[in-house]
């Protein structure tokens, strides 16, 4: 980047907008929200761009995890991965143009994650992405795309292991501009495990006796590669049919899952019990409850790490090898024979053994703050001049539209048509 920045006077509420769109985008959020309200120099901003518009999948998470209502809600809704992030870009712009935050702060790797980093780089606004260097190396995952785009775009790239911080110096990215801090969806369990083991989803369900909880596992599946495909998701729970035979499975359906499931009438064992989806306190109340979760999810992966529960993931690859290498993660893909005789292993007491990562003690979001604090006082979180001249002609654009809107013009494109049509005659 430029050295040339505008200089960054401290006097000034260093205004930050926070971008949710998905679940795990809430969670994660949660505590940075919270640690910047404890700071009277930060106006932290929320937008929601409404990507998981379902009730269950959001509001919901809003009201448990404390997340004040949203600033902005640009309410997209479900699409294409390439209609929902045009949308984003269209709908994003005016109010980044309006409001001019001087940061704004990404997290994870959805649609909006993307979307909100292109959007803001072309205004000359800098990006902060948290979670930033996790791969794949599966190009055909669309969170793989939004990730190696966004860690580009971004000017400050906060990572959750070291092994981030190898593939982003692949990547060309400045060793100065990433940062080591930890995970702030752990920062999210720490906060509010507590409060989970209260929930009264164990009662609800029907697992528990006189000692407390009964054995069971958790199952959740969404990922395209997994349920899109029939034969996939076939194969899928037939493995899982073979575990409900040894514990109940709680499987709370994501809607997507949901749709596959109707569409094609699939059978399950009886003990593979099928539920909506559970806030975040009865969910996380059942990871750290189960004797075993089957996932094909990376947030799960890292939760159950540091709970230490054990945990097989549906996958061929992982972005989150550390909770391979140091977690209770164990990679066991779609194969039904390497899923049944992993769970049961597992189920014999003889589970992979695990330790939580460095620094995923619950003080992430408090890193991350004290580093944009101290960018921000030294200069380096400022726009520099080139960004700054670009938003100023973005911003006149838009001043066009407005005046032209006014005027009865669709755009100030049609009007400078008619005014060239009439100068020729």
């Amino acid at each position: 980047m430029s050295n040339n920045f505008r200089v960054f006077h401290m006097a000034n509420r260093l205004k930050i907008f926070n971008i949710v769109g998905a679940r795990p985008n809430l969670v994660k959020i949660a505590p940075l929200m919270c640690e910047m309200g404890k700071h009277v120099s930060i106006q932290p901003i929320l937008l929601h761009t409404g990507q998981h518009y379902d009730e269950r999948l959001s509001d919901v998470f809003f009201r448990q995890m404390g997340i004040p209502t949203p600033d902005f809600n640009l309410e997209v809704g479900s699409g294409s991965h390439a209609w929902q992030t045009a949308e984003i870009l269209k709908r994003i712009e005016p109010l980044l143009v309006e409001n001019k935050p001087d940061l704004v702060l990404v997290v994870g790797d959805v649609n909006s994650t993307l979307a909100a980093s292109l959007a803001s780089v072309k205004l000359g606004i800098p990006v902060a992405h948290v979670e930033a260097g996790l791969r794949s190396f599966d190009r055909t995952m669309p969170e793989e795309i939004n990730r190696v785009l966004t860690d580009a775009l971004a000017d400050h790239l906060f990572v959750t292991e070291e092994d981030a911080i190898g593939n982003l110096l692949k990547e060309g990215r400045p060793r100065n501009r990433i940062h080591l801090i930890g995970n702030v969806m752990i920062d999210a369990l720490h906060q509010f495990l507590s409060l989970a083991q209260k929930s009264n989803i164990g009662s609800e369900l029907g697992l528990l006796n006189g000692n407390g909880f009964v054995p069971f596992a958790v199952l959740t599946l969404h990922r395209p590669s997994n349920v899109d495909s029939m034969q996939t998701l076939e194969k899928l729970l037939s493995a899982i049919d073979a575990v409900a035979e040894e514990l109940p499975v709680i499987f709370p359906v994501h809607p997507r899952t949901e749709s596959r499931l109707k569409d094609a009438s699939v059978k399950h064992h009886p003990r593979l019990r099928l539920i909506p989806p559970v806030g975040y306190l009865d969910f996380l109340c059942l990871l750290d409850r189960s004797s075993l979760v089957l996932t094909d999810s990376g947030g799960i992966q890292e939760e159950t790490t540091a709970l230490g529960v054990p945990c097989l993931t549906l996958r061929e690859n992982t972005e989150r090898p550390i909770t391979v290498t140091e977690g209770t993660n164990q990679l066991v893909g779609q194969d039904p024979l390497k899923i049944v005789t992993a769970a049961r292993e597992i189920l014999a007491g003889k589970p992979k053994g695990g330790r939580v990562p460095q620094l995923w003690d619950g003080h992430a979001a408090e890193r991350i703050v004290k580093i944009l604090l101290r960018e921000a006082s030294s200069g380096t979180l400022t726009l520099n001049q080139l960004r700054t001249n670009n938003e100023e002609i973005i911003e006149e654009y838009y001043n066009r539209q407005r005046l032209h809107s006014a005027l009865g013009y669709r755009s100030p494109e049609e009007f400078e048509r008619k005014a060239e049509w009439q100068t020729e005659s």
